[in-house]
């Protein structure tokens, strides 16, 4: 399994939101056909990857005995978009691991399942078709693509109701600087509209130097 990222870091890294760092990130942000699975779903934690074969889900089985509390895993299905590897038996083996959230880049089953173990889920949809123990293979902690963007274990995973965003360390503790001046010009934008003041006026160069 990677290293596992600074608690510190994920910590402060969870409050931010995806969509902050839509503002000014161009690459990490994944598809957003990436959902979760109920609102109000919010994960952040160190990624572990695993790339898995259409209809067999056996090497995810065996991943689950190996991953950490906190840990994302982040599943590249390899384009399949009919076999739900991720079902109610899988999430409560990963909730019991104490897993932050999968993120899987196909659909689940057994969603009513899911949710009652209470792991945060993000995939594409649902499907009554499940995978298989069949013993095709895969990979496990190498790059991967899900919703078109590549996944390293050891980098961080964001997810909100907004989406799915991947991003190293080092980006990440710069973002989180950036946020807190985003989070600092938001309330001053709020607080000037609330005083009757045209966004756009507030959107201006001398206007938003007021507000560092």
């Amino acid at each position: 399994m990677p290293e596992p990222c600074d608690p510190t870091l994920v910590a402060a890294l969870s409050q931010v939101d995806t969509s902050t760092l839509g503002h000014w990130r161009l690459w990490g942000l994944c598809d957003p056909a990436l959902r979760p699975l109920a609102p109000g779903m919010k994960a952040c934690g160190t990624i572990v990857t695993l790339a898995l074969p259409g209809p067999d889900g056996a090497l995810l089985h065996e991943v689950l005995s190996q991953v950490r509390a906190g840990d994302v895993l982040v599943i590249d299905r390899l384009g399949d978009t009919r076999h739900s590897a991720v079902g109610g038996v899988v999430a409560a083996a990963a909730a019991l691991r104490g897993l932050a959230a999968i993120v899987v880049d196909g659909p689940v089953a057994d969603l009513a399942e899911i949710l009652a173990a209470g792991l945060p889920v993000w995939a594409r949809g649902t499907s009554q078709r499940t995978t298989r123990r069949l013993g095709l293979g895969g990979r496990v902690n190498a790059p991967v693509s899900v919703g078109g963007v590549v996944a390293r274990p050891g980098d961080l995973a964001l997810c909100d109701g907004d989406g799915v965003v991947f991003l190293s360390p080092a980006e990440a503790a710069r973002d989180i600087e950036m946020a807190q001046y985003a989070a600092t010009r938001e309330a001053f934008i709020r607080e000037g509209l609330a005083k009757g003041i045209a966004l756009n006026d507030l959107l201006s160069p001398p206007a938003l130097a007021g507000s560092r």
